[in-house]
Order: C-alpha cells, then sequence, then structure tokens
C-alpha cells in the first residue's frame, strides 16, 4: 500500500481548518525576521487561533500527543524527577505522576536521542515515560519560572532586611553552597549575583537597581577599600572565622564588578591519590622529590594547580626537610613549613633569590611568570634544590617550548627540569542521584577509538557509568566535587638528548609516547570506567567528539 506523503506543517494545518492562508503569510513574515523559530511556535505567538486546538492538531500531524503546557497544568515538583539541567538540555518538562507512569511534555522537534536520554533517567526511577509535545515558547517559560523562583527565594532571604544582612547573607550562603567565587555584578537594570559551584557560574539571585551604591558601598567597607576611589582595587574580608576573602573590584560600563574569592581558613589538604593523581606511590616517587631539578604543574587558570602543589608538599613535609613557599598570596597555611606572601613590593625573582640564602631543601614557587624568576629557579634546581612550579601551557610537554620561549637555553631545560605535568578539572558525579547503566555503543566507540590512538586497549566487561540526574545535595545539577585529570612526562635520558639537540615538541611527544606518556584524555578515561565521572563532563572540558 502506497503512504501518503505528509503535506507541509502549513498547508495541512491550513487543510484541518485550523488556520487561514492569510495566517501562515503572517507566520511567514515573522519566520524571515525570526528564522530560529518553528512555523508552529509562531501561530502560537501570534495568537491567531485556540493554543489547545493548534498544539493538539500539530500533534496529530506528527504522530505525536500535543498539549497545550502551561505553568497551572504542571502538577509535579520538576526538580524531583529531573534536574534543571537536564529539562534545560532537553527541551522538556516532567507535568504529571500516577503511579509509575510519568508524562513527560518535549518541544515538537525534539531529537529521538534526547527522548530517549530522558526515558532512561526516568526509568532508572521506577518510571515509564509517556511523551507528549508542545510549544517551545511553553518549555522555556516554565523553565524560566524555575529559575526565578530559585531566584526570588534567595532574594527574599537576602532582602528582607539592611544592606549589611543582605551582603553577609550572599556571602554566607555561597559558602553552604561550596562556591569558590562570588561574582557582584552590576548590569544595566539589575545588580546579578552568580556562584562559581565546581567550576562552573550559576546564577544565584539579582538585587534592585536602586540598592548598587549601598551594595558597592557596603563591599568597599568590609574589604578595607577607598570608598572615593572608581578604579579597580584590591582587597580582604577577614569578618568570618572559617574563611578570608580576596576581594577584586574593576570599573565597568554598569558600574563596579566585584569578585569575592572564598578561601577557608585550615583547609585540609587532600591526599594527592584523592585528587585523582595517577599511578602508584613508587610512580609518585619516581616522578618527584629529586634534588637538583625542578618540577612542573602545567594548566589553565583555575584547573587546580595550587591544590596539587599543596598536596604534593604535604606529602614530602617532614621535620627533616627545610620547605620554603613564595606565592601569591598563601592559600592554605600548612604548620611546618616557611611561607612566604608576595606584596606590592615585592616579586618572585626577588623572594626567591633571599630564600636561596636561607638553607632551603624544598621550594615551592608560586608560578614562574618571566625570564628572571625561570632563570634563579633554574640556578636553585642546578644548586641542589628541589624546585616546585606551574607554568601556563596547554600540556606537559609544551612546558618545553615555553621555558624555551622565556629565553632559557635547551642545556638548563634539559639538565634541570625533570618532571612536567599537566592537569585538568572534572566534575564528579553526585553519589546521591547516581545512577547506573551500561556504555551505549557510541560511547564506546569514542573510547576505544582514542585509547587504540595511543595503543591502548580498553575493556568493557563488569564496567558500567552513570547518568548525573539530580538532587537537593548537589544543587539538582547531578555532579558534586571535582577529580583532576593528568598526564605526567618524566623526563629521560632520551628525552633529554632531544631537548639538547632543539628537537620539536612533536619529535618529543612521539619519543615520550614510546615510554609510556599518555595524554589527560587517556587519564580522564580511564576515571569515566572507573565511575568517576561523566563522557559528556569529560568531553565539555577537553572536547573530544
Amino acid at each position: 500500500m502506497e503512504m501518503r506523503r505528509r503535506l507541509p506543517m502549513g498547508v495541512e494545518l491550513v487543510r484541518r481548518g485550523v488556520v487561514t492562508e492569510s495566517d501562515i503569510e503572517k507566520a511567514l513574515q515573522y519566520q524571515r525576521e525570526h528564522p530560529s523559530i518553528k512555523l508552529g511556535d509562531i501561530l502560537h505567538i501570534l495568537n491567531v487561533c485556540d493554543g489547545e486546538k493548534l498544539i493538539q492538531n500539530i500533534g496529530e500531524i506528527i504522530g505525536e500527543k500535543g498539549i497545550l503546557l502551561t505553568i497551572s497544568s504542571v502538577k509535579v515538583n520538576i526538580t524531583e524527577y529531573l534536574s534543571l539541567e537536564v529539562c534545560k538540555k532537553n527541551k522538556c518538562i516532567p507535568f504529571e505522576v500516577s503511579g509509575n507512569k510519568i508524562k513527560v511534555c518535549f518541544t515538537d522537534r525534539a531529537a529521538e536521542g534526547k527522548t530517549d536520554t530522558v526515558r532512561m533517567l526516568l526509568l532508572n526511577k521506577g518510571l515509564v515515560m509517556e511523551k507528549y509535545i508542545t510549544f517551545e515558547t511553553e518549555i522555556e517559560k516554565i523553565i524560566s519560572s524555575i529559575e526565578n523562583k530559585a531566584s526570588s527565594d534567595m532574594y527574599q532571604s537576602t532582602s528582607n532586611g539592611t544592606i549589611v544582612e543582605l551582603v553577609d547573607n550572599i556571602i554566607k550562603q555561597g559558602m553552604e553552597k561550596r562556591a569558590s567565587d562570588i561574582h557582584i555584578e552590576p548590569l544595566a537594570e539589575e545588580i546579578r549575583v552568580r556562584y562559581r559551584i565546581d567550576g562552573e557560574l550559576v546564577t544565584a539571585t539579582k538585587i534592585s537597581k536602586d540598592k548598587q551604591a549601598q551594595v558597592i558601598g557596603r563591599l568597599k567597607a568590609i574589604s578595607n577599600m577607598h570608598q572615593e576611589k572608581q578604579e579597580a582595587q584590591d582587597g580582604r574580608i577577614l569578618l568570618y572565622d572559617d574563611y578570608n576573602i580576596r576581594v577584586s573590584s574593576q570599573p565597568n560600563v554598569c558600574g563596579e564588578k566585584f569578585v569575592l574569592r572564598l578561601l577557608k581558613k585550615n583547609n585540609k589538604i587532600r591526599d594527592i591519590f584523592e585528587l585523582g593523581y595517577p599511578g602508584t606511590e613508587e610512580d609518585l616517587k619516581k616522578s618527584f622529590n629529586k634534588k637538583n631539578s625542578i618540577t612542573i604543574i602545567a594548566a589553565p587558570t583555575g584547573a587546580g594547580k595550587t591544590t596539587t602543589l599543596y598536596s604534593l608538599i604535604d606529602y614530602f613535609n617532614s621535620p627533616e626537610i627545610n620547605i620554603t613557599t613564595i606565592e601569591d598570596p598563601v592559600e592554605i597555611r600548612i604548620d611546618g613549613l616557611n611561607q612566604i606572601e608576595i606584596g606590592n613590593k615585592s616579586t618572585f625573582s626577588g623572594a626567591l633569590r633571599t630564600v636561596l640564602r636561607q638553607d632551603p631543601d624544598m621550594i615551592l614557587l608560586g608560578e614562574i611568570r618571566d625570564k628572571e624568576t625561570a632563570e634563579i629557579a633554574i640556578q636553585a634546581g642546578q644548586t641542589g634544590h628541589y624546585v616546585l612550579s606551574t607554568i601556563h601551557t596547554i600540556d606537559a610537554i609544551e612546558v618545553i617550548n615555553r621555558m624555551r620561549k622565556m629565553g632559557l637555553s635547551d642545556y638548563d631545560i634539559s639538565s634541570t627540569v625533570a618532571t612536567t605535568v599537566s592537569q585538568r578539572l572534572v566534575r564528579t558525579i553526585c553519589p546521591y542521584c547516581k545512577k547506573e547503566r551500561e556504555f551505549t555503543k557510541e560511547e564506546k566507540e569514542i573510547m576505544s577509538k582514542i585509547a587504540e590512538k595511543y595503543g591502548d586497549k580498553l575493556n568493557f566487561d563488569n564496567v558500567k557509568t552513570y547518568d548525573a540526574i539530580g538532587c537537593e545535595k548537589c544543587g539538582n545539577v547531578g555532579y558534586y566535587g571535582r577529580i583532576g585529570v593528568f598526564e605526567v612526562l618524566n623526563i629521560s635520558e632520551e628525552i633529554k638528548e632531544l631537548i639538547v639537540k632543539g628537537a620539536s615538541t612533536i619529535e618529543i611527544r612521539e619519543k615520550a609516547l614510546e615510554q609510556n606518556y599518555r595524554p589527560l584524555i587517556i587519564d580522564g578515561i580511564n576515571k569515566v570506567l572507573k565511575g568517576h565521572t561523566t563522557l559528556e563532563e569529560l568531553n565539555k572540558q577537553l572536547i573530544i567528539y
């Protein structure tokens, strides 16, 4: 039997008498100005006919159940079943539950992959999904209302008092939510407050514009900044027993933006292996704690370089070793260490010169920023000290190029640099709401292809992954905390020879791969296989597919 070819949506709706040809003309004119919006949504926006009738007919035309979903027709607590992140990503809303069945609305353009993902997430909760479609604009309104309610709830808790209480509550809630930074940003019509949690910025609340001067005044007062200066300033807030808060202000076109870095006092230093460092203790001792050498940690800003340095220092710290750190600023105070903080009138290179006269065994140098500091660090390594420092490059091998560009000789680099490490941070799956599942065929193919490129073979027998669902503990995002993904380059005698000869990083990489060096992505895949994180999160940080 020959199947009838479906007519274009507009023609079909006219044929059914739902809209007129004139309505379609108006909609097409609107679509020319807004090409990303579908015809059905435009007809709904233009209000040319009854919305319920329109979506039901669209549903019949494409073989789905259509419903005009509104905020009032949602009869469940949405985030109890799906995290807001999942709803936004898949453009869907769960709206009714009966027994073990749950009704979920998607847009009429939802790809099958999106519906399958949501179906599996709900199946893991013991619920069978019944699919409906609605207008994309209605789904966006409902998601926006959830976000606004969360923002409003916080605003109520921070605005029913004085400006002092308002600022205090913003800071305290940031602490409670495990924020590393608080952004207080004047915009054209409001002040936006955002928290950085596990590396992701999330909007916490919005404050009315008329309070801007008072909020800025309060922040400057408690940060010990000049009130009258309309220029970039740095300060500190020392009002909270457990936190040392660094504050930075920067004028923009709408006012002065403030970023508060929340540094917890006496924060417990995490074990280096707890951070996700690969290998055994034997591997660690082979790579680090060498006299007459330098170890360099390479990563972008915010990727946990300092945390790794502290963990290494803590691992090797003992009364028999004189350890000195030079930092900007000292973020964690460790008993038994000599910690030096760089001030306005001091530099890393100047402080390092002084430290070399203090009989150190091990030196932690916050960052190698320029040729002068690099040369003194090399000198320290060549004269019997062990130097740990950081540098900004994309991977462990590019550290060599970066030092070359600073003006260091190939001989100095090869004779002193013993180990380079590159790292990134990925979010770990929330242990309270994660749901186990099998890897898909596509996921296995992606990971196997990458592993084979570096001569490795993956075994997926009895290995499961998890879906990030979302719950109250993790703020409905499905992730809680972060773990490091590492690559380690041990500078062997063969690699030293290549460096001295001026070999390119391509040649050095080829030799390193022969000697069991593996890039970040391989450690990342291993952490996915161990269930620490998801392939989706790994891709977000390293872009692998």
